[in-house]
């Protein structure tokens, strides 16, 4: 059951129209992966499809081949090439950069680079694309989804009185000194992944509570990523954040009642339409 706090998040939830067809519902860029964490931009890319008409991927080219080599269980979006990523972003609702990349100068290049030519377009900024940032980029059009280590990563490159800020967040969770943080980051969205998650944006203010320990697995914070994203093609920034967040929390937690702590991020990707769903659908308008 939905909190009364929770239940306008969900109301205002964009949901495909029976009447709807091809296009109308998400198109979302992804660019993420490498050569080490090859597997982390796959959880994004399959949660994500679940939520949009299309998603395009982008990685090095190693991974690329990987990829490829996985398409054969992946059909449900389109492996471009690094030289054509301006032009899907210029097609995509929404882009999510970062999952399974490494903190390397390529990273950094590609990610500033990008950004800063696409201010204006809807951004999930994740992972090593996080760490790389240059963050006096980051803005209102944008959702970040540290965890305290990332955040205090971010917040060093500011100033003295923001590192101080993200280090006593690490210590405990505080609605305050987060929305400090997004103010001085020019009003971006940041989602505090933690066992209580803490979501501050423009005039929003919300804790999360949920989850257990069968989230520490690697892969769930891609999966995060991934459904923030898809639902951002569609859905203001509050409304992703929150949502995703706590579906993802929520999902953790009807994995548990059957499985205990032992699943994955794959058994959360499948488990998640449906936990979205059973708490949307009482207060969907379609």
């Amino acid at each position: 059951m939905l909190s009364p706090q929770l239940q306008p998040f969900f109301k205002r939830l964009h949901v495909p129209r029976p009447d709807s067809h091809k296009g109308q519902n998400g198109k979302v860029m992804i660019i993420g992966g490498s050569e080490l964490f090859h597997a982390a931009s796959r959880w994004s890319l399959d949660i994500a499809s679940c939520f949009v008409d299309m998603v395009f991927y982008a990685s090095v080219p190693a991974n690329n081949e990987l990829m490829k080599e996985a398409k054969g269980n992946f059909w449900n979006g389109i492996v471009i090439k690094r030289e054509d990523i301006e032009a899907y972003i210029e097609e995509a609702d929404c882009v999510l950069i970062g999952p399974g990349m490494t903190r390397t100068s390529d990273t950094e290049q590609i990610t500033n680079s990008l950004v800063t030519t696409y201010p204006d377009k809807k951004w999930v900024i994740d992972a090593g694309a996080l760490q790389m940032i240059n963050p006096n980029l980051l803005n209102s059009n944008m959702i970040m989804t540290p965890h305290p280590k990332e955040l205090r990563m971010v917040a060093e490159k500011l100033d003295e009185q923001s590192l101080v800020q993200a280090e006593q967040l690490a210590e405990e969770p505080n609605l305050q000194l987060l929305v400090a943080l997004s103010e001085r980051l020019q009003a971006v969205t940041i989602v505090l992944k933690g066992q209580l998650d803490l979501v501050v944006g423009p005039a929003l203010q919300i804790k999360i509570e949920g989850g257990n320990s069968g989230m520490t697995k690697g892969g769930t914070g891609d999966v995060l990523a991934g459904l923030i994203a898809g639902l951002a093609s569609t859905n203001d920034l509050d409304v992703s954040a929150v949502v995703g967040a706590v579906v993802n929390k929520a999902a953790g937690d009807e994995l548990y009642k059957t499985q205990g702590p032992f699943f994955n991020a794959s058994m959360l990707i499948q488990q998640i339409p449906q936990t979205l769903w059973s708490l949307a659908q009482p207060l969907s308008q379609i």
